[in-house]
């Protein structure tokens, strides 16, 4: 059969064989981005983020063990923290692009939220520079999950592995499933971050 047809083929002028591959130019490498030019809504940054501090938030300290660096720990402060889903047990926190935190705690792939009390402001304060050791004087012990750092005193944690990371403009959106949890009973208020300033609730 394969015989005659070749046959016909040679019959007809048709090649009877394959045709060198022709070159074709890759197409070009996507340009990475946040958000396009003509994208960006006619809002202020400096009026957004003086609108949106109307809205009082939680504060939290996210921390890891980076693998890259033994025993060495990460962390930073965090008042983008939100529950999720109840089943599955999930949690989210935003944390900026460019942060240089993140690329250690992605590294660890896991991570626990360290919920912090009202007195707890110049903790938080010490976690929101860069280039400092932000564990230098502080306590804490592993979480029971993850192993990530539990911080001493605060009044609850939530110990979590990376479930997905997806891209929102400027910031990446982390979710987390709860694989461990606590509360201190009858601890402290939360510590608040309100128009620029930490607060408390006077309830």
């Amino acid at each position: 059969m394969a015989a005659t047809a070749v046959r016909y083929l040679r019959s007809t002028g048709a090649a009877t064989t394959a045709a060198a591959p022709v070159p074709v130019d890759p197409l070009p490498r996507p340009d990475l981005r946040a958000v396009a030019a003509d994208e960006r809504p006619p809002v202020d940054a400096g009026e957004f983020r003086r609108v949106l501090g109307h809205f009082a938030s939680g504060v939290t300290i996210v921390t890891a063990h980076d693998p890259g660096t033994p025993g060495g720990p990460a962390g930073f402060a965090c008042q983008s923290f939100a529950s999720l889903s109840l089943d599955p047990p999930l949690v989210a926190f935003m944390v900026a692009r460019t942060s240089t935190t993140w690329p250690r705690i992605a590294r660890a792939g896991a991570f626990c939220v360290n919920i912090l009390g009202a007195d707890q402001g110049p903790l938080c304060r010490g976690f929101a520079v860069s280039g400092a050791d932000k564990f230098a004087g502080v306590g804490y012990a592993p979480a029971p999950a993850t192993g990530s750092p539990l911080l001493d005193s605060v009044p609850a944690w939530v110990d979590c592995r990376v479930q997905a990371v997806h891209t929102g403009g400027d910031h990446l959106i982390v979710v987390g499933r709860v694989e461990a949890l606590g509360a201190t009973a009858g601890g402290e208020g939360p510590l608040l971050f309100h128009r620029g300033a930490f607060g408390r609730f006077d309830g």
